[in-house]
């Protein structure tokens, strides 16, 4: 239980950092924690995901060191991996749950659009809280709901009442 109060723990802080960097290395180490979390409750699926969206993290953390083409094959690779491992750990439709959500993920993380990675957190909180409701995972649920709350909360602060205040700036200039 401590792993998946860690990985909770970090997926929260980390939506709440507003330098791209230092978020995506929070979120990294919120998919380790969740992978073996996952490991540890039988849920195959997920763990693997968290594993593969460590290692995708840390490479999207260095986007600017990597060729604009190279990068967009990246982004195809981990989204196909994320496919395939549902393919070879389908355990019914509930499987489709934590694959949808880590396909938007990877997308929004491969973006340098920081209201994007925010976004990412609303959508993660809703499939993977019902994919851990369906293993029972309360905590997972409880700390998912949070994610969701936590995320819609920072949409909101960053992205649309921030930009509403610029907008009525720029029209009082």
């Amino acid at each position: 239980m401590i792993f998946s109060i860690l990985a909770v723990f970090a997926l929260v802080i980390s939506i709440c950092i507003k330098e791209r960097k230092k978020s995506l290395f929070v979120q990294s180490l919120s998919c380790l924690l969740e992978a073996i979390y996952d490991f540890i409750i039988t849920a195959y699926t997920g763990a693997v995901l968290s594993l593969i969206n460590f290692i995708r993290t840390f490479i999207f953390i260095n986007k600017n060191k990597i060729n604009k083409i190279v990068y967009i094959v990246i982004l195809f690779f981990f989204e196909s991996i994320i496919i395939v491992n549902c393919m070879f750990t389908w355990d019914g439709t509930i499987s489709l749950l934590p694959t949808i959500g880590s396909i938007i993920r990877t997308y929004c993380l491969w973006q340098s659009n920081m209201k994007l990675v925010r976004i990412s957190g609303i959508t993660t909180g809703l499939t993977y809280g019902i994919y851990y409701i369906y293993y029972q995972s309360w905590f997972m649920v409880l700390g998912e709901l949070t994610l969701l709350l936590v995320g819609i909360y920072t949409v909101l602060k960053n992205d649309i009442i921030k930009n509403k205040k610029i907008k009525e700036e720029e029209i009082y200039e």
